[in-house]
């Protein structure tokens, strides 16, 4: 029926208007480049400080001078100005926006009808959209407080926080698996998602929920919460196989270094690892006293989990799995605890020299005499070093006849440990796909002191310079400095760094949340560069506007939800989005908001609005992530283990497992995030594939069937009530007089040609789902209404909200 599908589309000239990318670990260096470079003359590591020392305290370095960046500034409160059209004026928001439009002699937009505005709101603070009862409830309100209890309805729901989870996840490069070649699951991570939506929905103050993020372990110990927000940290990509863990460490902290700064500061600071930044007042000195704060932070995965329902049936589950193989998995033991040692030895010597001096002293010195470097390296070695698995390699490595240290006995070992593996893989089944009973989290390893940090010649983590503490970069700091309290089981220094972003003083902080809220709302935010308010970002279109909103956002609590409701009752958010030449004509690229911005719906706003519309959505909020069916050829094996319960696959997008290297088919065409590194703001892109995606997938067909028997049981058989509906569930609003004749001579000749299909017995019939009673219905008909309400679903209308 794929050829019905795009004769109907190219009848009813409808559209669509609708990319990852890999990121690799550098190499590890081979120990002979090692050792060259430690073997650096010392009149090079002589220049090398003098440069860093010219770079770092000359006059013209960018660290020293006092900053006019106006993002460096003090948040002003500035005065609400005084404009000329006053009635229009419904918060203080609009002042601002008015005055800038008079400035230019341009009017602002009239209100969109309501029916408009409640499906904009809905999808902007939802993430789907209404459905006709609210429409009619909300178009139907005559009272004075009709947008307010619309905005207080939405900000109530617990959509509103999946909503938000959703932007905050892109900022965190959230995913469920860890990357690179191995990509192995993170169990847990789903735990970090919910602690977001709950975060949003009751309405925690963002100075508390930035703290949580960067410091929960150590602020609010024994707050198994305040634990996994620390994922945040843990967001980075990972390669378990490294085989220089020293290298590794520098990796994780730059990546978290690089994030903290991006997400919470709109800095570009990783610009500063190598040299000094070209355009903005941070130093390369600065950067490692920046990532001096992160120096103890390291990844724990296996922390118990308070018990729950989903946790006492993930164990009863996994119990099941452990029971059935508990044989195999003794005989596999036996067999590697014959060598243990010599693999674990033999293990050690393929990791890089500077990884093999820590690795060593877990065996030849006490844990007392560790030091801080020692403690990171053994317990990063551990999770991954120590497998039964990892360790079989020795035997592997020595069954070869031709390999040196070849033993007869071993290759029969080996053997025999393979087929046992053989043997476990039957049993993958009974393992639990998604869940767990433990939390992954950032700690210090219960040690408060802390793995020095060095300026590093060149970003070259083996060619250090002199060591560095923990402190703000001077520019922005405005003369702030830490205050570092160490704790029994932590160093103190991300609370340090925790407290100062979360100050009403910082000069960044409010500025770039209120920013991306209006950002989410508008399509642009006031700084158009979201994650960049240095010198190479935009400046603010409206500067008095982002420092009303982010004043206001302090002195209301840090609210999120107060900030959000002030721009959806606000006038300038209520406007229409109707093209007009004169405001175009005046302001090209609408940046004083003149025109309400039509925008494109998000990749997980197109899927979960689908089913919506169907009636499928199973409307859970929170859980393990989910695996819903894929396309048989993306061949993804135990990788993509479809979830065994239908109503699964029907959950909203944002529950879907995030796998790094598998996207989810249907949304990755739609510029969904990249969970690479930190996503600051959607793509939006026009491609075939696009459409194609939409129009040939047989799922979002599904929905469509689904669409349409759900319209047939509420209207019947009367097509022009029929047409009505649909339009009212997928549009909110009905079809005009041209529209609906265009359809109805549709159905009529689409009709037509399915029953010459039918006599010539190359049919088959697209039927309804959902329809207890089909007796009455002509099946030509109504699969010709099937193939026009999967016409109207791949529309732009559906597909952006005005």
């Amino acid at each position: 029926m794929k050829k019905n599908r795009t004769y109907l589309a190219f009848v009813l000239g409808v559209s669509i208007a609708a990319a990852a990318v890999a990121a690799g670990e550098p190499p590890a260096v081979d120990a002979a480049v090692s050792a060259a470079a430690a073997d650096a003359t010392k009149a090079e590591a002589g220049a090398a400080k003098q440069a860093d020392a010219k770079l770092s305290t000359s006059p013209s370095s960018p660290a020293t001078k006092p900053s006019q960046l106006w993002s460096y500034q003090p948040v002003q409160n500035p005065t609400v100005p005084t404009v000329k059209n006053k009635q229009w004026v419904r918060t203080p928001i609009d002042a601002f926006v008015l005055a800038k439009l008079e400035a230019k002699g341009i009017k602002p937009s009239p209100a969109a009808d309501r029916a408009a505005y409640v499906r904009r709101a809905t999808l902007d603070v939802w993430g789907v959209i209404p459905t006709p009862e609210e429409v009619k409830a909300f178009v139907n309100d005559r009272s004075p407080d009709a947008y307010e209890k619309l905005a207080d309805r939405l900000l109530a729901s617990p959509h509103y926080g999946e909503r938000q989870a959703r932007r905050w996840l892109d900022l965190a490069r959230y995913a469920d698996s860890a990357g690179f070649q191995g990509d192995e699951t993170r169990p847990s991570m789903w735990r970090y998602r919910d602690y977001l939506i709950n975060s949003f929905n009751e309405d925690k103050p963002y100075t508390r929920f930035v703290q949580e993020q960067l410091a929960g372990d150590e602020l609010y110990p024994g707050d198994q919460s305040a634990l996994v927000a620390t994922d945040f940290l843990r967001g980075y990509p990972d390669n378990r196989n490294s085989r220089d863990l020293v290298q590794k460490k520098y990796q994780v902290t730059t990546d978290i270094t690089d994030t903290v700064g991006q997400v919470f500061l709109a800095q570009t600071v990783g610009c500063a690892r190598c040299h000094n930044h070209k355009t903005d007042k941070i130093s390369q000195k600065e950067y490692y006293q920046l990532q001096a704060f992160f120096s103890n932070v390291s990844a724990v995965d296996d922390i118990p989990a308070a018990k729950g329902e989903q946790e006492v049936a993930y164990e009863k589950a996994n119990a099941k799995w452990d029971d059935a193989t508990k044989d195999i998995r003794a005989q596999q033991k036996a067999i590697i605890d014959s060598v243990r040692d010599k693999a674990k030895l033999y293990n050690m010597d393929r990791y890089s020299q500077a990884t093999q001096l820590s690795l060593k002293k877990a065996y030849d010195v006490p844990e007392s005499q560790w030091t801080s470097q020692d403690r990171w390296v053994i317990h990063h070695y551990g999770e991954y070093g120590n497998d039964d698995d990892v360790l079989s390699a020795y035997l592997q490595d020595h069954s070869n006849k031709n390999a040196e240290g070849y033993d007869p006995a071993y290759a029969e070992k080996y053997a025999a440990y393979k087929k046992l593996q053989d043997e476990l893989k039957k049993f993958d089944k009974l393992k639990p796909a998604t869940g767990s009973d433990t939390v992954t989290a950032m700690t210090e390893l219960g040690h408060a002191d802390a793995p020095p940090t060095y300026l590093l010649f060149g970003g070259d983590f083996e060619r250090p310079l002199d060591e560095v503490q923990p402190d703000f970069p001077a520019a922005m700091a405005n003369g702030a400095k830490p205050n570092i309290v160490p704790t029994a089981t932590s160093s103190g220094r991300r609370t340090a760094l925790a407290n100062w972003i979360a100050s009403p003083q910082n000069p960044l902080t409010a500025r770039v949340f209120v920013n991306r809220v209006w950002d989410q709302y508008f399509g642009k935010g006031i700084v158009e560069t979201v994650s960049d308010f240095g010198k190479a970002g935009q400046k603010p279109s409206n500067p008095e506007l982002l420092d009303y909103l982010a004043d206001n956002f302090v002195k209301q609590g840090w609210s999120a939800k107060k900030l959000h409701r002030e721009i959806l009752l606000s006038s300038v958010y209520r406007e229409s989005s109707a093209y007009r030449a004169d405001a175009f004509k005046a302001d090209p690229d609408n940046k004083l908001l003149a025109v309400f911005p039509r925008q494109r719906l998000d990749a997980e706003e197109i899927r979960d609005s689908l089913l919506v519309a169907s009636g499928e959505l199973t409307d859970k909020v929170g859980g393990p992530s989910v695996f819903p069916p894929v396309p048989s050829n993306l061949a993804a094996g135990n990788a993509w283990q479809v979830s065994k319960n239908p109503e699964d696959w029907n959950r909203r997008s944002l529950y879907i497992f995030t796998r790094r290297s598998i996207p989810y088919p249907l949304l990755e065409p739609f510029d969904m995030a990249n969970a690479q590194q930190a996503h600051s703001k959607r793509d939006v892109t026009t491609t075939p594939l696009q459409a194609l995606t939409l129009f040939n997938s047989d799922v979002v067909f599904g929905w469509s069937k689904a669409l349409a028997g759900r319209v047939i049981r509420e209207e019947g058989s009367n097509s022009s009530a029929q047409l009505d509906r649909l339009y009212e569930i997928l549009y909110a609003r009905t079809p005009d007089k041209l529209e609906k004749a265009t359809l109805l001579s549709f159905l009529d000749s689409q009709e037509k040609v399915l029953k010459e299909q039918a006599l010539s017995g190359k049919l088959t019939i697209n039927v309804p789902t959902g329809l207890k009673e089909t007796k009455n219905l002509d099946p030509i008909r109504v699969a010709a209404f099937v193939d026009l309400t999967h016409a109207v679903v791949n529309s732009n209308e559906f597909a952006y909200r005005f």
